[in-house]
Parts: structure tokens; sequence; C-alpha cells
């Protein structure tokens, strides 16, 4: 297994797409399975189509669910960072993605995203793990 480590600033955004980072990283290496997997305990990877208002949506949606309010026990950092920490409990902090002549096998509207709602942390690491088949 080849593993690589990449430093991914989310900034203020809410979602953050790494789709062409992925693909770069699994180019030429042929068929397989790649993992991403974020090493944080407040943000999450998922796919989603991008562009056609789903980052609205999903900001909408999490606002609901998940309020970012002081309502939390985790109470330390921002308000509402609690949230942050239960995140991942409903967007995971990994993904495992088929490939296929060195391609990510996603659907056509598939983009890979970082779901980052922590505004105390946002440099964050993606590590892209390729097992070769």
């Amino acid at each position: 297994m080849d593993s690589r480590t990449l430093k991914v600033e989310t900034g203020s955004r809410l979602i953050t797409d790494v789709t062409r980072q992925v693909t770069d990283a699994c180019h030429g290496r042929g068929d397989g399975l790649v993992n991403l997997f974020l090493p944080h305990a407040t943000c999450g990877l998922a796919l989603i189509e991008t562009g056609s208002g789903t980052e609205d949506d999903l900001s909408a949606i999490l606002d609901d669910v998940l309020p970012p309010v002081d309502r939390y026990r985790h109470r330390h950092g921002s308000t509402g960072h609690g949230r942050d920490h239960v995140l991942p409990a409903f967007i995971s902090p990994s993904l495992s993605i088929p490939v296929l002549g060195g391609e990510p096998q996603l659907g056509t509207w598939q983009s890979i995203v970082i779901v980052d709602t922590n505004t105390d942390n946002r440099t964050r690491t993606l590590r892209i793990s390729f097992l070769a088949g």
C-alpha cells in the first residue's frame, strides 16, 4: 500500500472539493482501491454533486440537525463547537473508492469533498492510501 498525506486549507468554506487531488494521486497506478482518511475529530468526507446548490442544501440541513449553538456538553472553542465533534458520526472521516486504470470510479456528478464545520481549525490533513488490486 502506498500512502501519502496532503495538507488542505478549508478556510471559511463548509465544503472543500479535493476530487482533483485524489484523481492526481491515483493517476498511473492501475487498478485498486483508494482510501481517504481525515485524522481529525471535527470534519468528514462526502461524495456529493457540487455547483448545483447541494452545498447550500447541506449547510442548511447541518444547521437544522446540528445547530451551531451553545447546547452541547463539549463546550471548549467557539460557540457551537460541540457540533463539530458530533459531525463525524453523520459524515464519516473516511471513504474508499474503486480505481480502474488509474482513475477513481466516480459517478458523473460525484465530487469528493471535505465537510468542515470547525471554524477553530481550518488546516486539515488528508491521508490518501492506494491499495493495488
